[in-house]
């Protein structure tokens, strides 16, 4: 019985030591987002700010709180086109990486090519996608996957060259084959360099789906926020920007998390 309860303490401390830092995290995250709210509020009382330039978070709030079922229905819509089109550009850019790496001469064939294509404007290739698969989700999709998917093959294809020459014969001189090499080694090391484009990533590929939205659409912050333009709601337009923020505030914390579960190393260099 003694034994099992010094399990249990034992695990229960390693829990602990695990949830402290992501409470302390949360707490300060409160503290921060409670003093950001209060300086906003008082700013714009003490300095008589018109609402026509910047609304008291008060009454941003409260239009929120007035529909919030279109709030949530565009939050949800354009989490969902960024996620599908992060997801995409994540994977095509891992391969497009490795693919690089291991055939030098498609590298240099393919490579200007993809630089070329980055420096297409957003608004005009956003305009060809909805023209191809119409104002659909597909479109919002595939407009966040072309700003995701060339930062992630470029720190790929860095992060794969940089390991350590002497770590490769090591591990060859052990009979390792290439697929091992990859998995075991390569992929691994460059972990924190492909993290860097992630959380890069996470950020473009939600303005590649609010641009899209621009294009045309029924659900969406970048519909909401389209519209609140036209009709110069000043305080709707503020409230989508406030639920954009949030989305990719969120989802850039996600990837930092994921980052710090999967590269635990890192803290350690």
């Amino acid at each position: 019985m003694s034994a099992a309860l010094a399990l249990t303490a034992r695990r229960g401390a390693a829990g602990w030591r695990w949830a402290a830092p992501a409470l302390l995290w949360l707490g300060r995250l409160i503290l921060g987002l409670a003093i950001a709210a209060a300086v906003w509020e008082g700013a714009v009382l003490a300095f008589a700010i018109r609402p026509e330039y910047l609304p008291r978070l008060s009454a941003i709030l409260a239009t929120i709180a007035a529909t919030p079922e279109a709030y949530v229905a565009g939050f949800l819509r354009t989490l969902l086109e960024t996620l599908i089109g992060f997801a995409a550009g994540v994977v095509v850019g891992v391969l497009n990486g490795i693919l690089f790496l291991r055939a030098p001469v498609l590298r240099d064939m393919l490579f200007p090519i993809f630089v070329v294509s980055q420096t297409i404007p957003v608004i005009a290739f956003g305009a060809l996608v909805v023209l191809w698969f119409g104002n659909t989700l597909l479109a919002k999709a595939v407009i966040a996957f072309y700003l995701t998917f060339f930062p992630v093959t470029v720190n790929t294809l860095l992060g794969l060259q940089s390991v350590d020459p002497r770590q490769i014969a090591l591990l060859r001189s052990f009979g390792a084959s290439g697929r091992q090499l990859l998995l075991r080694l390569m992929l691994p090391a460059a972990l924190p360099q492909i993290f860097v484009a992630l959380r890069l990533g996470a950020s473009l590929s939600l303005v590649g789906a609010i641009v899209g939205e621009w294009f045309g659409d029924t659900t969406g912050l970048g519909v909401i926020l389209l519209q609140a333009m036209y009709t110069e709601q000043v305080t709707v337009m503020w409230a989508a920007i406030l639920c954009a923020a949030l989305l990719g505030t969120g989802f850039y914390a996600a990837v930092s998390l994921a980052e710090r579960w999967l590269v635990f190393w890192g803290a350690e260099q």
